[in-house]
């Protein structure tokens, strides 16, 4: 262990009033040789989370309190955006990923100089409502990608603090964020972890949120490919277009120097409208890459607002009220 290593756990919660005290206490004897902060992002509980957080009043523990439900994603950027530390973990506040995995996985990264190193669920405890989708998304990450990763979703990871700060989090993005450190250039590895069922409170996974995971995947491999150059997609779609588009009126305009009526033929409007269509479609693709270069070169927006910031150190201190 460095004792130059200081770890920013980060943790969104949202109506698990009966895990935190038990999963802060899992966290402390877990991380007792190390120095360490726990972020809890409390994203709008509307139980007696925030309440037990502050209740616990320990010295490690930093509680960051949005101001409506923002989502998982956004719960999360918060805290990386607020951790201090030169290593973050991140993982759920449902006690299902297990504190104890941590030290090996840290020590994996200082070790072998890992940006990243993320869990894999063997024996994942979840229905299959949740293990489906997750089985797809990662068949689809390691066809398309050349980021071969057993469990993409695992939410225990244990990364630099460079990396952490410079994954994109909003949407449903939190489950890709292996893929979106692999799109960076992070060093990436895997290490089986252990993974319990939910005690206590329920679970936030639905079946709609199964085809957000899907949406939010695909948005990543279109990213990854085309983002930086978006007339590369649609300028060559319309091309395609427009050039299948002039074929077909080209040939039109032979049979019609051949003496053949062409002004009632199908054919002469598909023409038409294929010629058209890759005209927007290469004008939509300018559009895009001014969109893309207007991005890259605005000032960044958080996908979130915060209440308040507490810290329960040797004072109770409020770092920061709306």
């Amino acid at each position: 262990m460095s004792s130059n290593t200081y770890i920013s756990v980060v943790i969104p919660v949202y109506n698990e009033e009966g895990n935190v005290g038990l999963l802060t206490k899992s966290i402390e004897d877990a991380l007792k040789l190390y120095k360490y902060e726990i972020i809890y992002v409390d994203d709008f509980s509307t139980d007696k989370t925030r309440q037990q957080i502050k209740d616990l009043e320990n010295p490690n523990v930093i509680l960051i309190e949005l101001k409506r439900n923002y989502g998982q994603s956004s719960a999360l950027a918060a805290g990386i955006e607020f951790a201090r530390g030169n290593y973050v973990v991140t993982m759920d506040g449902d006690m299902q990923n297990d504190p104890s995995d941590i030290p090996n996985m840290l020590e994996l990264a200082i070790a072998e100089d890992w940006d990243l190193v993320t869990g894999i669920r063997a024996k994942r405890k979840d229905n299959i409502i949740k293990t489906f989708p997750s089985k797809i998304a990662n068949f689809i990450i390691r066809k398309a990608t050349k980021l071969h990763i057993s469990d993409a979703g695992c939410a225990l990871k244990v990364m630099t603090s460079e990396t952490a700060k410079n994954i994109p989090l909003y949407g449903e993005l939190h489950r890709f964020i292996a893929l979106n450190a692999h799109i960076d250039g992070a060093r990436i590895t895997e290490i089986p972890v252990k993974h319990h069922p939910r005690k206590f409170g329920v679970s936030k996974y639905g079946l709609g949120r199964t085809f957000k995971v899907m949406n939010d995947l695909l948005l990543i491999l279109f990213q990854r490919k085309y983002l930086q150059k978006p007339l590369y997609l649609f300028g060559n779609m319309g091309m395609a277009f427009f050039g299948l588009g002039l074929l077909i009126n080209i040939y039109l305009l032979i049979v019609k120097f051949l003496g053949n009526d062409i002004g009632t033929r199908p054919l002469l409007f598909l023409g038409i409208l294929l010629i058209l269509v890759g005209i927007q479609l290469f004008t939509i693709g300018i559009v895009a890459d001014l969109l893309m270069r207007t991005y890259y070169e605005s000032q960044n927006k958080t996908p979130y607002n915060v209440r308040n910031i507490t810290s329960f150190g040797d004072k109770k201190t409020t770092l920061y009220a709306s």
